[in-house]
C-alpha cells in the first residue's frame, strides 16, 4: 500500500525520525533548563522573556529538522516528498511564529513595565506587537506553501482604502490611543478628571478604549478618540503630591497670629501622621477675605495621591476644630437674625 507513491514503511521511518528528534528536544530542554534559568537571571529584563518564549520549542524544532534531514537523505516519491516537506516547513513556520510572538510580547511587557521605560505599561503596545509578529509569520507560512506573497500584498494595498473606510472609528481610536500614550500626558495609575464629569484612575489603554476605575469601584470605559478631544485634568502631573486646600472662617476679634499658629501646627501633624513621606512639608495658612460671617482662612495641606486627600482633609477638620475649641477660637456659622 502506498500514499502518493510512498510506501507505508517509508512514511513510518519518516515519522520515527520526527518522533526521535522531538524526544531529543525534550531531553535537551530538560538538561539545559537549569542553564537557561541561570542565563535568564544574569540577563535580567531580557533573559526571562526569551527563556519563557522558547519553552517547549526545542522538541518541535528538532523533530522538524530530523524529518527534513530524513527527506533529504532518502527522498520519497515526488508527490509525497513535496507534501511532507511542505507540512514540515509549515509546522516550522507556525512554531517559529509562536516562539517569536512569545519573545516579542514578553520583551515589550518588560520594556514598558520598567520604571525608566519611555512608554507607559498598556496593552495596546502588546497587542500591536502580537499582530505584527503574527502577520509576518503568516507571510512566512504562505511562502512555505508556495503561495506568492506579492499578489497578497498588492491585494491588501488595493483593499486598504476600503478597509480604512470600514474601520474608520476603530482606526481613529487606535491612533488616538497611541497619541495619548506618546505624549505621556495620561499614564496608567494617574487619577484624571474629564470636563464631562467622569473621573477615576487610568487602568489601561487598549486599541479602542481607555478604562478608568472610579472611586465607587465602577469601571468607566471611554473611546480613545473621545478622551483625546476632552479637557483632562491629570492630578498626577506635573508631580504626584498635590495641594489640598481647606477653607473655613474664624470670628471677628480672633487672635489671627494664634489662629495661624494653631492651624499650621495641626496641619503639619496631620500630614506627618497620615503621609509620613511628606513629613517635611510646611503647610501654608492664608487669610482669604473679610467675609460676612467672619474672616476667611485657607490652609493648604499636602497629599501623596489624589485619593489620599479625602482622609487628610477629614482628619485635619476634626483636629483643627478640637484645637480651636481648646484655644477659644470661634468658627462662626451664618444664621438668620430677625429684626423687629
Amino acid at each position: 500500500m502506498t500514499v502518493l507513491g510512498a510506501s507505508l514503511e517509508q512514511i513510518g521511518l519518516l515519522a520515527a525520525h520526527v518522533a526521535g528528534g522531538a524526544a531529543a528536544g525534550v531531553v535537551l530542554q530538560a538538561v539545559g533548563s537549569r542553564t537557561l534559568k541561570s542565563l535568564a537571571t544574569k540577563a535580567a529584563r531580557t533573559g526571562a522573556p526569551i527563556v519563557a518564549g522558547l519553552r517547549g520549542m526545542p522538541a518541535w524544532w528538532l523533530g522538524i529538522a530530523a524529518g527534513l534531514l530524513r527527506l533529504r537523505a532518502e527522498p520519497l516519491a515526488p508527490a509525497a516528498d513535496a507534501l511532507f516537506s511542505r507540512l514540515l516547513l509549515v509546522a516550522g513556520g507556525i512554531t517559529l511564529t509562536v516562539a517569536a510572538t512569545r519573545v516579542a510580547v514578553g520583551l515589550v511587557r518588560e520594556y514598558v513595565q520598567s520604571p525608566d521605560g519611555p512608554l507607559p505599561s498598556t496593552s495596546i503596545f502588546v497587542n500591536l506587537t502580537r499582530i505584527g509578529v503574527v502577520a509576518l509569520g503568516a507571510l512566512l507560512v504562505l511562502n512555505a506553501l508556495g503561495i506568492s506573497v506579492t499578489p497578497v500584498l498588492t491585494a491588501l494595498g488595493v483593499g486598504g482604502l476600503a478597509v480604512a473606510l470600514a474601520l474608520q472609528d476603530t482606526l481613529s481610536n487606535l491612533f488616538a490611543g497611541l497619541q495619548l500614550l506618546a505624549s505621556r500626558q495620561i499614564r496608567p495609575g494617574d487619577h484624571i478628571t474629564l470636563d464631562t464629569g467622569q473621573e477615576g484612575v487610568v487602568q489601561d489603554v487598549t486599541w479602542r478604549y481607555t478604562t478608568l476605575l472610579a472611586q465607587g469601584g465602577n469601571l468607566v470605559v471611554m473611546p480613545n478618540a473621545k478622551l483625546a478631544q476632552s479637557i483632562v485634568t491629570n492630578h498626577a502631573l506635573p508631580e504626584q503630591p498635590l495641594s489640598v486646600p481647606v477653607e473655613f472662617t474664624v470670628a471677628y476679634g480672633s487672635d489671627l497670629d494664634l489662629v495661624e499658629r494653631v492651624a499650621s501646627d495641626v496641619a503639619a501633624a496631620t500630614v506627618a501622621d497620615l503621609a509620613p513621606a511628606l513629613a517635611d512639608y510646611e503647610p501654608a495658612v492664608r487669610f482669604r477675605a473679610l467675609e460676612d460671617s467672619g474672616i476667611g482662612v485657607t490652609v493648604v495641606l499636602r497629599s501623596p495621591t489624589y485619593a489620599d486627600q479625602f482622609a487628610i482633609r477629614s482628619e485635619f477638620i476634626k483636629r483643627v476644630t478640637a484645637a480651636f475649641a481648646e484655644h477659644g477660637i470661634v468658627i462662626p456659622y451664618p444664621h438668620l437674625v430677625v429684626v423687629k
